[in-house]
């Protein structure tokens, strides 16, 4: 299947078609229920007026390192019709850091009510649409049935990488900053970008903050659609939104966005896109200067007490597939993949439950399943999912606010 403009033209009108419904009432962030172990930390202080620019930067920017993708942006005005090339997943993982921590929050899961839809549901746990749909693969996402239970895939492995300031999985679509040494990080879902136009890994660091950011399409942007403004200033319809944090790299930063439904796709032209109450808390949270690394781990494995855990996220590819058909072609046990899963678990290698790392992989859910034999029989092999609130809707009437998205 061609998964270029038809893509592309599929999901934005799919989505388009409800996203005006679903985003016009905002809710308080402080109504929103717990969804990770460090939601405490992600409370919203009092943003600056949106009305008001602001901007904070250091002296002297620096770069860092940056694994840019084949092509930036800019090298073709044909980027939507590009092949999808998957992460390597055979490459040896990293080890984590010593006296790192391996996850983070808890299973959970929801009643549906009778006008949600799943991405009701993704804004309102602080999870990205596909990172729902994939842990959901029989749900529908638009009409779901009303009471039917959901999982709210809100625990994670956490990247393996060094864990100081702000860091990226990409294939998570998950940002984890480390605000407080010994806590668990602050964790916000994000938008990353499409084929052709992908986000680099490497490290960098945030250089400087602006509220009421200015959007000025790029020379690639400009020749795809000639008709763009010169510039759009502070206000709802920026697509940057209502905060923005400039990265080490040119032409790439942490942005707000006049789009939610976005977040959580491969939709963006490279830049970190966040949920406008997200970005407020964020901008408020990260002083100039935080360093960002950004890593693609599609294939995590950790150890959590005697426990061995696998957390296998959708390809590329597979993201396409899920977020418009909610199945995706299955990527099997390869020898390659077997060895980094093997390299992963260490010493106790000879614990791994190969038929239940198999079927994590074929699966793809998104979310820590152990793989790992018991030693000794134990009452329970894995944490189960709280139990179904009491079926309510999301919805809490016209005079109710959902979101804390005051711009």
């Amino acid at each position: 299947m061609r998964r270029g403009f038809s893509y592309s033209l599929v999901s934005f009108l799919a989505l388009m078609a409800v996203a005006p419904l679903s985003y016009a009432e905002p809710m308080p962030v402080k109504a929103m229920p717990v969804a990770t172990v460090a939601s405490e930390e992600i409370m919203s202080p009092s943003a600056p007026p949106a009305a008001q620019t602001t901007t904070v930067k250091t002296a002297a920017a620096k770069t860092g390192n940056i694994l840019l993708p084949m092509r930036r942006p800019g090298d073709s005005a044909d980027d939507e019709d590009l092949p999808v090339v998957d992460t390597d997943e055979t490459i040896p993982l990293p080890p984590y850091p010593p006296q790192a921590r391996i996850t983070i929050g808890a299973l959970q899961t929801y009643a549906l009510g009778e006008e949600d839809s799943l991405l009701d549901v993704a804004r309102y746990f602080k999870l990205g649409y596909v990172e729902l749909r994939a842990a959901n693969p029989k749900v529908d996402p638009w009409t779901p049935v009303p009471g039917e239970p959901v999982t709210i895939p809100s625990f994670h492995l956490l990247p393996r990488a060094k864990q100081v300031g702000i860091v990226v999985n990409l294939a998570q679509m998950r940002m984890y900053y480390f605000r407080t040494p010994g806590k668990p990080p602050v964790t916000f879902p994000i938008g990353i970008g499409r084929e052709g136009l992908l986000t680099p890994t490497g490290d960098t660091s945030i250089v400087r903050k602006v509220v009421g950011p200015t959007w000025i399409p790029t020379p690639r942007m400009r020749e795809e659609k000639p008709y763009l403004p010169a510039a759009i200033g502070p206000g709802p319809s920026n697509p940057l939104g209502s905060h923005a944090l400039y990265l080490g790299w040119d032409e790439y930063r942490i942005h707000g966005t006049d789009k939610p439904w976005a977040i959580g796709r491969r939709v963006s032209s490279g830049c970190m896109r966040m949920y406008p109450e997200d970005i407020k808390a964020l901008y408020n949270m990260v002083p100039v200067g935080t360093k960002v690394t950004v890593v693609d781990q599609p294939i995590l494995v950790g150890w959590v007490g005697d426990e061995l855990y696998l957390e296998a996220n959708p390809s590329k590819s597979q993201n396409i597939d899920i977020e418009i058909n909610g199945e995706h072609e299955i990527k099997g046990m390869t020898d390659g993949l077997k060895k980094v899963i093997t390299d992963a678990a260490g010493v106790s290698a000879d614990r791994i439950d190969w038929s239940a790392a198999k079927e994590a992989v074929e699966e793809r859910l998104g979310y820590p399943v152990v793989i790992s034999e018991a030693k000794t029989p134990v009452a329970e092999a894995t944490p189960a999912p709280a139990p179904a609130k009491e079926h309510h809707s999301i919805f809490k009437g016209a005079t109710a606010p959902r979101f804390n998205d005051t711009r």
